[in-house]
């Protein structure tokens, strides 16, 4: 049975019961894994999370919050479209997802081969 199922029979929230389950380790195959945060708080700092109907299921509370779980947990990227490459400007290889056009490492590479060394400003 589904935490849905559970709960509509024993009268409590999904979310209630799928905390139940968890604490208690009585997760099984319809189980949420313990990664999501169905019990309505922040995956990074345990705050109340508010849903909003319509909406996406939030499970981070800020943009930080987000921010700073993923970058403590780049293993749980699945990322398909990584590619390789090494910089135009420093010469140093790099890692970029998403773009297969990339040319430089970062944003400083970039203005020190596009404008010389200079800000662009002078």
């Amino acid at each position: 049975m589904g935490y849905t199922k559970i709960a509509a029979e024993i009268g409590m929230t999904k979310n209630a019961v799928a905390a139940f389950c968890r604490r208690n380790g009585l997760s099984g195959n319809m189980s949420v894994s313990a990664d999501k945060s169905e019990d309505g708080l922040c995956r990074e700092c345990g705050k109340p999370l508010v849903q909003e109907d319509g909406m996406k299921t939030r499970v981070f509370c800020s943009k930080e919050c987000k921010a700073k779980w993923w970058r403590e947990h780049p293993e749980k990227m699945n990322h398909k479209a990584t590619y390789q490459f090494v910089c135009a400007a420093c010469g140093r290889p790099f890692e970029a997802y998403g773009n297969s056009k990339r040319k430089y490492c970062s944003h400083d590479c970039y203005i020190n081969a596009r404008f010389k060394g200079g800000g662009g400003h002078e």
